[in-house]
């Protein structure tokens, strides 16, 4: 089992859940983090560090998000590995609790 990031982390990316990370399984994009499942433990240990609550497994994930179980595993073959916590995006709190983000994503590597 791995965990998902889902669809409220985009154009927020708190970082908080990285220094929880036992694996460095969290690849980091220009607006968005994702895990990788190759290196996830399912330690349980991220969900409850991200304020947006962005974070489920892979079989909690809501049925309007399952698509993110593929995106997480496919961008995390290309962006590279997080290691540390940073500072959230600047306008973070205009997108807090935004719904349909998903056009806002930038999945190119950065």
């Amino acid at each position: 089992m791995t965990y998902v990031v889902t669809e409220s982390c985009i154009n927020c990316k708190h970082t908080t859940c990285v220094e929880v990370c036992p694996t460095e399984a969290f690849k980091e994009g220009e607006n968005f983090l994702v895990i990788d499942p190759a290196h996830c433990v399912d330690c349980n240990l991220c969900p409850a560090q991200c304020p947006e609550e962005a974070i489920f497994s892979e079989y909690d994930v809501p049925e309007d998000q399952q698509h993110f179980i593929e995106l997480n595993a496919r961008l995390s073959l290309i962006w590279p590995v997080i290691e540390t916590a940073q500072p959230p995006l600047p306008d973070y709190e205009s997108w807090s609790g935004v719904d349909n983000k998903i056009h806002h994503l930038k999945s190119e590597a950065f």
